[in-house]
C-alpha cells in the first residue's frame, strides 16, 4: 500500500496502537482484525484540521450528512461478518471508504456501492491514491445491492436500515451472511445467516446509532 504524500507518522502509529488497544479492552480479540486496523491509517480518511479527532474511539463527520463510524464499531461488524481470504463482500454505504479498506487488508474482494456523490467522488481518488486500486466503489442506492455481481459471500450495511431490504438478502449466497443495524433512533445490530435459499436465521447484538440507509441516488448539485 503507498501512502504517497500522506504522511504516517510514529506519533499516528502510536496513537492507532492506543486505539487498537483500547478496543481489544472493549472486547475485539480477533488479531487479524486488530492487525488491519493496526496497518490502515485511519487519519488519511479526515480533513487534516481535524488529524487530532481520527484516533478517538468516536464517530465523526465527513461531510454530506455522513460519518465515519466509530472504531469498535468498524471491528464489531467485521467480527459478525467473519470474513476469510477470497470472499466477495458487497458493502452498502463506502462513506469515507475506512471499513472497505479493513476489510481489503482481510483479504476481500470488495465491492461498495456509495449513493452521496461528492463523497463517492472523493473517496474513489482517496483509494486509489493509498493503493487500495482493488476495491471497486459504484455510485448507486444500496437498496437495490449490486445484481451484476452477485451472489455474495457476505453484505455489510453501514447506515440505519429502516428494514432488511430483500434484494441484499436475495444476493447472498447458500452459507452466507447479511450484517446491518436495523432501526429508526437507535438500530439493533443484526446479523442474517442465510441457510438456503427459502430459509434465514437472524440473531441481534445490542443497540448503536448510525446515519440514516437513504434510497435512491442524492440528487446532483
Amino acid at each position: 500500500m503507498k501512502h504517497s504524500q500522506r504522511q504516517d507518522t510514529y506519533r499516528h502509529q502510536g496513537l492507532r496502537n492506543q486505539l487498537i488497544r483500547s478496543i481489544r479492552e472493549k472486547g475485539i480479540s480477533d488479531p487479524a482484525i486488530l492487525a488491519a486496523m493496526e496497518k490502515v491509517p485511519r487519519h488519511f480518511f479526515f480533513d487534516s484540521s481535524f488529524l487530532e479527532y481520527a484516533y478517538e474511539d468516536q464517530p465523526f463527520p465527513i461531510g454530506a450528512g455522513q460519518t465515519i463510524s466509530q472504531p469498535y464499531t468498524v471491528a464489531f461488524q467485521t467480527f459478525l461478518l467473519n470474513i476469510r481470504k477470497g470472499e466477495k463482500v458487497l458493502e452498502i454505504g463506502t462513506g469515507s471508504g475506512y471499513q472497505a479498506c479493513i476489510l481489503a487488508e482481510l483479504g476481500a474482494k470488495v465491492y461498495s456501492i456509495e449513493r452521496q456523490k461528492t463523497l463517492y467522488d472523493r473517496t474513489r481518488n482517496l483509494l486509489t491514491e493509498m493503493g487500495y486500486q482493488r476495491i471497486k466503489l459504484f455510485y448507486g442506492d444500496g437498496y437495490k445491492g449490486m445484481p451484476s455481481f452477485a451472489p455474495f459471500d457476505k453484505v455489510l450495511v453501514t447506515a440505519a436500515a429502516p428494514y432488511i431490504p430483500a434484494p441484499l438478502i436475495q444476493q447472498l449466497k447458500p452459507g452466507g451472511i447479511l450484517v446491518v443495524p436495523v432501526g429508526d433512533e437507535i438500530q439493533i445490530m443484526t446479523t442474517i445467516y442465510k441457510i438456503s435459499e427459502t430459509e434465514v436465521r437472524k440473531e441481534e447484538h445490542g443497540n448503536f446509532r448510525f446515519v440514516p440507509m437513504l434510497e435512491d441516488k442524492a440528487k446532483e448539485r
